[in-house]
């Protein structure tokens, strides 16, 4: 039987659509930065609020929230006193972390290419 190949607009279509989705996901100013602090680990929400220079309280509370419907982190309350609640990244956050990866090292690259004095 022969074997069916899709249309070229198709693939191009279904590419589009596949990135589209992880930007929904992912875009905004914070996500992406909020997912890098915590590659590093758990972190209370005061830590991220530091980690993650100039947003305020209220977006990163909104950011978590939206992160935690998409199953990307994880809110850990501890029965401790008083009670301290942690956020860490899901089995399925930590898949993001080749992106940051990628999108990190291309933003040193970008940043030394347009600050360089010809």
């Amino acid at each position: 039987m022969a074997q069916i190949t899709k249309h070229p607009t198709q693939e191009c279509k279904k590419s589009i659509q596949a990135v589209h989705d992880a930007m929904y996901v992912l875009g905004g100013k914070w996500k992406i930065s909020i997912v890098a602090s915590l590659l590093f680990g758990p972190r209370r929400y005061s830590e991220i609020l530091r980690d993650v220079v100039g947003i305020s309280g209220k977006m990163l509370s909104r950011e978590l929230k939206e992160m935690e419907t998409n199953l990307l982190v994880d809110r850990i309350v501890s029965d401790t006193q008083p009670i301290t609640v942690t956020y860490e990244l899901t089995k399925y956050g930590k898949s993001i972390e080749p992106v940051i990866i990628t999108l990190g090292e291309w933003g040193e690259t970008h940043r030394k290419c347009i600050t360089r004095k010809d």
